[in-house]
């Protein structure tokens, strides 16, 4: 299914996202991991499949036409816009780290960011939620639906699409909460390295991330005119 070479690196994408990483490692590094963790993991798979579930709707109303070839080009045009969007805020997270490293250590976390270790379960999940809805995963997610809409022909197809864009793009933050609870003395260790490489360099990964995956998309939509 030509759907899923395009879905795929779309959720690796998003499953890059540093953002969720740090807050999921400051939760399991918190004394509320054992209540935070989980509901932070199930607010975060929720949000991915409700975000990119609307914006798969949102793109059946692409106009449609009698000529399938036209019909793709508009789909096409559509993707390397969201594409040159991508490239953009890639940019401008680029600069920002930049500016943020020349006016602070670039090891200090946010003091916004430290309050993930205060948070409860429902927090947890709140905020996991909201995160689906910042303008990098925005973007992703409205590449991925309109993929969907454009290279899915049946109800069954688009559901595995849309698991196997979940599973990818949960499973970064998945793996070091399941890990931390099978093994929490071993892990520790390895979170608090990855937690603090991850404050260091994140929103330069992001960054070139971003450049990347709207490269991707572009070629995604050059393809299709």
């Amino acid at each position: 299914m030509q759907a899923i070479g395009y879905v795929v690196p779309l959720a690796v994408a998003l499953a890059f996202s540093t953002l969720p990483i740090l807050v999921a490692l400051l939760i399991l590094l918190s004394p509320n991991r054992s209540r935070s963790a989980i509901p932070f993991l199930i607010g975060w798979v929720l949000g991915m499949v409700l975000v990119v579930s609307l914006c798969t709707l949102g793109a059946q109303f692409v106009p449609a036409s009698r000529f399938p070839r036209r019909e793709d080009e508009v789909v096409g045009q559509i993707e390397i816009v969201l594409g040159a969007a991508l490239i953009l805020l890639g940019i401008f997270s680029l600069w920002r780290a930049r500016r943020r490293a020349k006016a602070a250590a670039s090891d200090a976390i946010p003091v916004w960011l430290r309050s993930a270790e205060t948070l409860g379960p429902w927090s947890s999940f709140g905020l996991a939620l909201v995160l689906n809805f910042r303008p990098k995963a925005l973007l992703i997610a409205a590449a991925a639906g309109l993929t969907l809409r454009a290279d899915v022909t049946s109800p069954t197809d688009m559901l595995v699409a849309i698991a196997l864009y979940t599973v990818i793009g949960a499973s970064t933050v998945a793996v070091p909460i399941i890990a931390m609870s099978a093994s929490p003395e071993r892990m520790e260790p390895r979170l608090i390295n990855s937690r603090d490489w991850l404050t260091r360099n994140g929103e330069v990964i992001t960054s070139i991330i971003l450049l990347l995956i709207g490269a991707v998309v572009i070629g995604m939509g050059l393809g299709r005119l």
